[in-house]
């Protein structure tokens, strides 16, 4: 605390931020349990940030800004999903007035694969530095090395995929903790400015080993489905633009996506039941049904119907319902409306629709997996954020993806309706 003092009786400037030392104050007891003395001096560091919200290029400000809106999010009263994922520290969407800045299709891909790629190797490292009683962080629960060794082969399987598409030849493959480390390596080459953003939205609600991991997975998530609703929107605005091979193209990447991240739900299956129930209850507030990517995912797929658009699901995201009830593009509206002016017929028609099909049954296959993991960890008890919990997730689990289509049974021969 002696730091932030001495911050706020100087200059006071964004780039001399005690961030270290106001981090490892939160890291000693948990989100949750910090001092309302030490909230009170952030929320005065708050208030000392001149002018208007900060924009993406003035980094040190925006990066303080950011901090101290994850931060002070249960002090504020206004603690969630997204505040306790520190999404914006990540620079993932997150709410209406989100600053993405304009890149091309290659660039945001690459851009998601390297915040995927280390978040995991992150995880892997806390790992093997509490294996290694390298590090004090949160010391309660620690798992058995055996655990350790499983979470590591887990996490270089999560990541190979993301490594392939960026060029980068697989870390060598039996999983042992050596492996684990040359990811890390890795990881910090593909973004090493970016490393105090990563090391600032670690800030878990109390002291539970793996706390770490939960947050870093269910982040590695809100990447992977934040790439999922860019593709989406655009295989809908592919569709509308007479591009069925483009589209095609999309849904193919987006399934590749989603089937490629399986190990990553086997490696939040690792997670201590008794650790997760411990830090669960300081959780209240923040569930994944609140999760703005997911529900994006889903209404880029086909508009809800106003039963689930008035759901609880859809109640916690305003701004994701505001763009369907705007008339947001969807690619089952999409392809729907090609097939009836006759832009989309034949071969064309049929390769969108077993793209549709094979990305809709990778969606369903996510939500039967996150189910049984659920009712592997809850139980029947409630959800976090005033929830259901696994009720909830057993009710929505068989939503249809799209309802333009029906299984397509694959080709019989080499012919398609886009050339090579």
């Amino acid at each position: 605390m002696h730091e932030l003092t001495s911050w706020l009786a100087g200059a006071a400037t964004p780039h001399t931020f005690p961030f270290t030392a106001v981090l490892d104050t939160f890291h000693r007891t948990g989100k949750h349990f910090v001092a309302g003395e030490m909230l009170a001096l952030l929320d005065e560091a708050r208030r000392r940030l001149p002018g208007p919200r900060p924009t993406a290029d003035d980094d040190r400000r925006s990066l303080l800004s950011d901090f101290l809106d994850v931060a002070l999010d249960k002090w504020d009263g206004r603690y969630d999903y997204r505040s306790y994922l520190a999404l914006r520290l990540l620079r993932m969407p997150c709410g209406t007035d989100e600053q993405r800045p304009a890149v091309d299709d290659a660039t945001g891909r690459r851009s998601r694969d390297r915040l995927l790629v280390r978040l995991i190797a992150d995880a892997l490292a806390f790992e093997m530095s509490a294996a290694e009683r390298a590090t004090d962080l949160l010391p309660q629960g620690r798992p058995p090395p055996a655990v350790v060794a499983k979470r590591c082969r887990l996490g270089i399987r999560a990541v190979t995929p993301a490594l392939n598409r960026l060029g980068i030849a697989a870390v060598a493959g039996d999983g042992e903790p050596v492996s684990a480390t040359a990811l890390r390596t890795v990881a910090t080459d593909l973004d090493a400015a970016g490393d105090l953003r990563l090391r600032l939205s670690m800030l878990p609600v109390h002291v539970t080993h793996d706390e770490y991991l939960f947050i870093r997975v269910l982040q590695a998530y809100e990447c992977l489905f934040a790439g999922l609703a860019d593709e989406l929107r655009a295989a809908a605005l592919a569709l509308t633009g007479d591009a069925p091979c483009s589209a095609a193209e999309r849904l193919g990447h987006a399934r590749e996506l989603l089937g490629g991240a399986s190990p990553i739900f086997s490696l939040l299956a690792t997670m201590q039941p008794e650790s997760f129930r411990t830090f669960r209850q300081y959780t209240e507030g923040a569930s994944a049904i609140q999760s703005r990517s997911y529900k994006l995912v889903e209404s880029l797929c086909r508009a809800p119907g106003e039963d689930r658009l008035d759901s609880a699901a859809y109640r916690s995201v305003p701004e994701v319902r505001a763009l369907v009830r705007s008339g947001q593009p969807t690619v089952d509206e999409a392809y729907r409306s090609a097939v009836r002016t006759g832009r989309l017929r034949g071969p064309d028609r049929d390769l969108v629709a077993r793209a549709m099909d094979a990305f809709a049954e990778a969606l369903l296959q996510w939500r039967r997996t996150h189910l049984r993991l659920a009712v592997r960890m809850l139980g029947s008890r409630p959800g976090t954020g005033y929830t259901e919990g696994t009720p909830y997730l057993a009710a929505v689990r068989e939503l249809p993806v799209f309802t333009a289509v029906a299984p397509v049974p694959p080709p019989t021969d080499s012919t398609e309706g886009c050339p090579a």
